[in-house]
């Protein structure tokens, strides 16, 4: 590939003098959350985004079919790190991160930073663990911070910062978090989102979240999951399940599907990794989850919730996903899952609830604006006219690939 980077770039192009910012992507999780600050950048003749995929992602199955079905320019590994960049945006810190000839902004992967690593050293019983995204290791290459600016969703996270890695300090930025701002967005057309996932009105609908790994709700948590589809059969309930793209990279779309194959038969909602899932979210009634990321999310409904009593040594006790996972209630296997899922809140959860959603974003809605006001200033440009845009919310689509294996 030459254009619109490699020789002589400005002989094939049609708008020139442009800045040119990479996209670093490792996952397809690592792609969507990407989407975000760079719809701010999107519309201004003046930039040209080019995507790339870093080598060596264990979960990297599917990224460049999601980036090609995007219509992005995706440049190859090699030729990306030998090109100059005005800027270069990445949600995942890794060994190859810093070849990038360009000021390397750094986002966060999930929400915020909750999770611990394993981090083999020598002369040690076992691997230390350290926290993913904030953990010098990941932040410092040969005495070299890789990241220009790091970007954090919370106050909080700045004091963390500093006890980690206090020489990253001066280069974070607190912007708050998108994720969150298309959430609140998508609780406003909670109603047309529960059309599009074909819920009734007279029905509830229990999303279940789960990440990857085997202390997940899909790993370790399969029987809750069991449970609720097979007691929404017998009530006016729907079930719908969001599943980390990890889970898709890992085991592929045909797998996936053949395994959940009993449950969609009897109802489920498998809602596929490309759909817009913040929408499926704000359309819950409850929630399942687990220690990943979605379920922190989910704090921001005010809806009753339950946690799958599994991955606590996977997460920082100090963080909010600690502080959820020792206050939410758990998932058990007494009773009925639905009615206690299906019922009002008392007041002290509601408090909890909205307690925990503080610790997610201290800047909600205003994502765009902020991490604006950080990209044209690296990118030594006057900001657009206007008020910044954010990520425009992708329709709904159920329509999967070998969705009857």
């Amino acid at each position: 590939m030459h254009t619109p980077i490699g020789v002589e770039p400005e002989r094939w192009t049609t708008w020139s003098d442009c800045r040119r910012v990479l996209a670093v992507a490792h996952t397809v999780a690592d792609a969507q959350r990407l989407m975000d600050p760079l719809a701010v950048l999107a519309a201004d003749h003046r930039v040209q985004v080019v995507f790339t995929i870093a080598p060596h992602s264990v979960f990297g199955a599917g990224v460049e079919e999601w980036l090609n079905s995007m219509g992005a320019v995706v440049a190859p590994w090699e030729q990306a790190v030998r090109s100059r960049f005005d800027l270069a945006l990445a949600t995942s810190v890794s060994r190859e991160l810093d070849r990038v000839l360009a000021p390397v902004v750094l986002f966060a992967h999930g929400v915020g930073f909750n999770k611990l690593v394993p981090v083999p050293g020598p002369g040690q019983d076992g691997p230390e663990r350290q926290l993913y995204g904030l953990a010098r290791d990941g932040l410092v290459r040969d005495g070299r911070l890789i990241a220009t600016r790091l970007v954090l969703a919370h106050t909080r996270e700045r004091t963390r910062l500093e006890r980690v890695c206090p020489e990253a300090v001066p280069g974070a930025r607190v912007v708050g978090d998108a994720v969150v701002d298309r959430i609140l967005e998508s609780l406003n057309r909670r109603e047309e989102h529960r059309r599009r996932l074909g819920v009734g009105s007279e029905e509830r609908l229990v999303v279940a979240t789960s990440t990857w790994g085997t202390s997940s709700l899909l790993g370790a948590g399969r029987e809750h999951l069991d449970r609720l589809v097979r007691e929404a059969r017998t009530r006016r309930c729907r079930v719908a399940l969001l599943i980390h793209p990890n889970v898709w990279a890992a085991h592929g779309t045909w797998q996936v599907l053949s395994w959940l194959r009993p449950w969609s038969e009897a109802g489920l909602i498998v809602v596929p990794v490309t759909a817009e899932w913040t929408g499926v979210l704000a359309a819950a009634d409850a929630v399942v989850g687990d220690h990943g990321s979605t379920s922190l999310y989910a704090t921001l409904l005010g809806r009753p919730m339950l946690l799958a009593p599994h991955g606590e040594g996977d997460i920082d006790p100090a963080s909010p996903m600690g502080r959820a996972l020792r206050t939410l209630p758990r998932a058990t296997t007494d009773g009925s899952i639905l009615d206690r899922l299906l019922r009002e809140l008392s007041l002290w959860e509601r408090s909890t609830l909205r307690s925990l959603a503080t610790e997610v974003c201290s800047h909600p809605g205003r994502f765009a604006q902020r991490i604006r006001a950080v990209l044209y200033e690296l990118l030594d440009m006057p900001e657009p006219q206007g008020p910044a845009a954010a990520r425009p919310s992708s329709s709904l689509s159920f329509d999967l690939p070998g969705r009857n294996p």
